[in-house]
C-alpha cells in the first residue's frame, strides 16, 4: 500500500509494509518515503492518524534525512564543502572551497588514499595516548548505514565507517577513541563513557554533530 502524506503543507510518499506484528513501526528513508510496518488489518484511515499523533517526531526525523540527503549529493571533505572544478592537468588542489581534478575516478581514488592515511594516522595517535593495555588494532575501513563503527576483540580490530571522511577530524577521533574504549570496557557502562571522557573531554559535541 503507499499514498501521499502532507505534513506543513509538503506531501510524502508512505511505504506500508504488512506483517504479522503487534505493533506499528515508523521509520524515514534515505529517498525522504515513510516507511510503515504494521500489521495485516491495519487500515489506510488507522495508519494516517498514526502519523497525525506522530508528527513531532516525523518532522524531526525529516528534517535529519533531508539534512543526510544534502550532505551526500555535495562532496564533504573533513567537514568542509567543496565544489567539484574538473580539469587537463593530473595534480589533485584545493583551493578555499574549490577542489580541482581531472577526473571523477581520480577523485574517489585520492579520497580513497586519503581516508585510509587519516584514519590510520589518527588511530594511532590516540591509541599512544591510552595509558590502558589494549592492543594495536587491525583497521578496517568500508560504508556502513547505521554504524559509525565497530570494535571486534576477537580479531583485535577496529572498523571505521568511510563517510566519516566527510565529518571534521574532531568526530573522527570520537569514533576512534570510543572504539579504543572498548578494548577496555566491552559495553556502554559508565566505566566506558568515564574512558572516552578522559581521552576527549568534548566527545558530546562529536556525538551531537554526527547525529545531526
Amino acid at each position: 500500500m503507499t499514498f501521499d502524506y502532507k505534513l506543513d503543507g509538503k506531501a510524502y510518499k508512505v511505504e506500508v509494509v504488512k506483517k504479522n506484528n503487534k505493533n506499528t513501526y515508523i521509520k524515514i528513508k534515505e529517498d525522504m518515503t515513510i516507511y510503515v510496518t504494521t500489521n495485516y488489518l491495519s487500515t489506510k484511515r488507522y495508519i494516517k492518524d498514526i502519523l497525525n499523533d506522530e508528527r513531532d517526531f516525523l518532522r524531526k526525523a525529516l528534517h535529519k534525512a533531508c539534512k543526510q540527503k544534502e550532505k551526500d549529493s555535495n562532496f564533504y571533505y573533513l567537514g568542509k564543502k567543496y565544489d567539484i572544478i574538473l580539469v587537463p592537468f593530473d595534480n589533485i588542489e584545493i583551493e578555499e572551497d574549490k577542489l580541482y581534478v581531472k577526473s571523477m575516478s581520480k577523485l574517489e581514488k585520492w579520497l580513497k588514499d586519503e581516508t585510509s592515511r587519516i584514519f590510520k594516522e589518527r588511530v594511532e595517535y590516540y591509541y599512544n595516548l591510552f595509558e590502558e593495555d589494549i592492543p594495536f588494532p587491525i583497521i578496517k575501513i568500508r560504508s556502513m548505514k547505521t554504524r559509525w563503527g565497530v570494535n571486534n576483540r576477537r580479531d583485535n580490530s577496529i572498523t571505521l565507517n568511510s563517510k566519516l571522511i566527510r565529518y571534521s577530524t574532531r568526530e573522527i577521533d570520537y569514533v576512534i577513541v570510543h572504539e579504543l574504549s572498548h578494548f577496555v570496557h566491552f559495553d556502554h557502562s559508565k566505566a566506558f563513557w568515564n574512558t572516552v571522557e578522559y581521552y576527549m573531554k568534548d566527545y558530546k559535541k562529536a556525538v551531537k554533530a554526527l547525529k545531526q
